[in-house]
């Protein structure tokens, strides 16, 4: 047995386990994945009998936390032959990969699991959970009902013309400067978004049946989202002005053919509000993305503090894993300044797992109940002080691969 990371030109070799494990994947997406994505990507396998047994891929992105931007990578494509199952090739994949990012300096990874406990041993904790709707046709009929009383009153009033259609490469940079300036500043974690980002993007969609559709009214650019048809009409991280989601409902109606269910992924809070006590309109929060701290001076330098407060606090961080992540760490910041000084120490107010300092960090559970844990130790200074920081709790994580 061996564990290697491949060579660039290698890549196309894990094609087979691919197509073998992921069956749900259409040709036409395993094609445009292995010609664009594993381009530039990593990709560790296990070597058995002459053949690749197993694999772990990782996607390169630069990830936006707060106001600082770094290097990530978003694990994919985790997938063992099933007649090599059980000996411990996953462990020692995720464990290089991890290892990788430790050496990078990446603050984090992160994953889209198929099962929490395959993945909680090794550290990683859900950071995002996604707004999910179900909208059937009972919605779209009253959709028309109210269109046609609309349209009479628009014209009245010189309705501005609304324009729907799919984006083409050279749309990229526009949809990008849109992106950074509408819905980026909403987040404190969230994937960088330029034109390569979204050039990608429309090719993913389209190898989905779909693509990016683009709203407009006038010549102004209004709405942006992803949709992809299998089975229902999936609609993708609606990126829309407030104010125009009855413009989006009605380009979603454009798509849609008659009778089919429409599921919106990564919808807004404003849709939630508007839609969901409407009749034939499900909605759900789908614990979606984990994540697992690489390396953690890197992730503390990039938390946000009030101005108004002044931070001075000591831990001692438990890593099984990933050994550097292990020490005694002090945070420090005096008023007036924003952003933390990470700095290595002796003195120590408590202790925490990596595992709860990752909950802690990203607000997904509250400073207190993590103290209360058997394995976490934590002066009351100490609490009161981590509770000043800025928690990463605003996530915006929609990538599938």
């Amino acid at each position: 047995m061996e564990i290697r990371k491949l060579e660039s030109a290698e890549h196309g070799k894990t094609r087979f386990l691919w197509e073998k494990i992921f069956k749900e994947d259409s040709q036409t997406f395993v094609d445009y994945y292995y010609f664009i994505r594993t381009k530039e990507n990593v990709i560790y396998v296990v070597e058995e009998d002459g053949a690749i047994r197993s694999m772990l891929q990782k996607n390169p992105y630069w990830m936006k936390l707060e106001d600082s931007v770094f290097d990530s990578e978003y694990i994919v494509g985790v997938a063992t032959e099933k007649e090599y199952r059980s000996r411990g090739y996953m462990r020692q994949l995720l464990i290089a990969a991890l290892e990788e990012e430790n050496k990078k300096k990446h603050p984090f990874t992160f994953l889209m699991p198929a099962a929490e406990a395959i993945y909680s041993p090794y550290d990683f904790r859900y950071i995002y959970h996604q707004k999910q709707m179900e909208l059937d046709s009972d919605v779209f009929f009253a959709l028309k009902r109210d269109k046609k009383t609309g349209e009479k009153e628009s014209r009245d009033r010189g309705r501005q013309e609304r324009v729907t259609r799919d984006a083409e490469l050279g749309d990229a940079e526009r949809i990008a400067a849109f992106f950074e300036k509408n819905e980026s500043p909403k987040w404190a974690v969230c994937t960088v978004r330029d034109s390569v980002y979204y050039q990608t993007k429309i090719l993913e969609q389209q190898s989905e049946s779909g693509g990016v559709r683009l709203i407009f009214e006038e010549k102004d650019l209004v709405g942006v989202f992803f949709y992809a048809r299998e089975d229902i009409l999936e609609i993708l991280e609606p990126v829309i002005l407030q104010e125009k989601e009855d413009a989006f409902l009605e380009a979603v109606e454009e798509l849609r053919r008659e009778k089919e269910l429409v599921k919106i992924l990564g919808c807004t809070e404003k849709m939630r509000e508007l839609w969901e006590n409407v009749h034939g309109v499900r909605t759900e929060e789908k614990p979606l993305i984990m994540a697992r701290i690489t390396h953690l001076p890197t992730f503390l330098s990039a938390m946000k503090v009030p101005e108004e407060e002044k931070v001075d606090c000591s831990f001692a961080v438990i890593d099984p894993l990933l050994q550097k992540n292990s020490g005694v760490w002090r945070m420090k910041s005096d008023w007036g300044e924003d952003k933390l000084c990470v700095s290595e120490t002796e003195d120590s107010e408590g202790v925490f797992p990596i595992d709860a300092l990752t909950q802690l960090l990203f607000g997904t559970v509250p400073i207190r109940e993590i103290a209360e844990r058997t394995d976490v130790m934590a002066t009351e200074r100490l609490v009161a002080e981590l509770e000043k920081i800025c928690k990463l709790n605003r996530v915006f994580l929609n990538e599938i691969v």
